[in-house]
């Protein structure tokens, strides 16, 4: 499935874990090895830019950390990023440059490329969100089914194996994620696309699209 390839959602240049997609075709594929991928980046980081602020946390000079917000390592906040109140970061989480990591918003084992925005009660695990991506205030990634079962992926009429028990959201570049959202286990949004506020997501959703409510996808038409 062309669609659900890192080449097709992400451009790997905008971000600093560039080199764990390395022999990989799906970006799902890199989330057991993000916690290591962390701990062996972070000891190599540049000390000029990066401090080490607890156990297996790093943070960037630049960077803006709220003194409420919680920490857990394996941690890199990067260059320019805002983690705000109240946030609490579970580990096995990068964030971007200049990346938004907001009010109350809670992160785990997830990977936001740079220039990402999670500004306001988002959850958001086991997720990978693309360049510039932006989920709106109260929307989450589910990242487990009721059930238990492994995540599949539907596209086209058919279910893409993921072998993963617990598998969030993964946004391409540019997605637009409106408010109080609900993207289920497995959700894919392709590049450029949009999700309606109160919307709830399954599957694969095409690049440069409009997930309207019920399900409903509209291509988007350029001026």
């Amino acid at each position: 499935m062309d669609e659900l390839k890192i080449k097709n959602l992400l451009d790997l240049e905008h971000t600093i874990a560039k080199d764990i997609f390395d022999g990989k075709t799906y970006p799902w594929e890199i989330l057991d090895e993000l916690k290591q991928f962390i701990i062996d980046l972070g000891q190599k980081l540049d000390k000029d830019i990066y401090e080490e602020r607890g156990e297996n946390i790093w943070i960037a000079k630049s960077a803006k950390v709220a003194p409420s917000a919680s920490l857990t390592g394996p941690l890199i906040v990067c260059e320019n990023a805002e983690v705000r109140h109240c946030a609490f970061i579970r580990g096995s989480a990068i964030i971007g440059k200049n990346a938004v990591v907001g009010n109350s918003t809670e992160l785990k084992n997830s990977l936001l490329f740079d220039n990402v925005q999670t500004p306001h009660y988002n959850y958001i695990g086991d997720s990978i969100l693309g360049y510039k991506a932006h989920t709106g205030a109260g929307s989450i990634t589910s990242n487990l089914k009721s059930d238990k079962s492994l995540v599949t992926i539907s596209i086209n009429g058919e279910k893409v194996a993921t072998g993963r028990k617990k598998l969030g959201a993964i946004l391409g570049d540019n997605v637009e994620v409106g408010c109080n959202s609900v993207l289920n286990p497995g959700t894919v949004v392709g590049r450029g696309s949009n999700v309606y506020p109160l919307s709830m997501v399954r599957g694969y959703v095409p690049q440069n699209s409009i997930y309207k409510h019920k399900g409903e996808i509209a291509e988007k038409i350029e001026d």
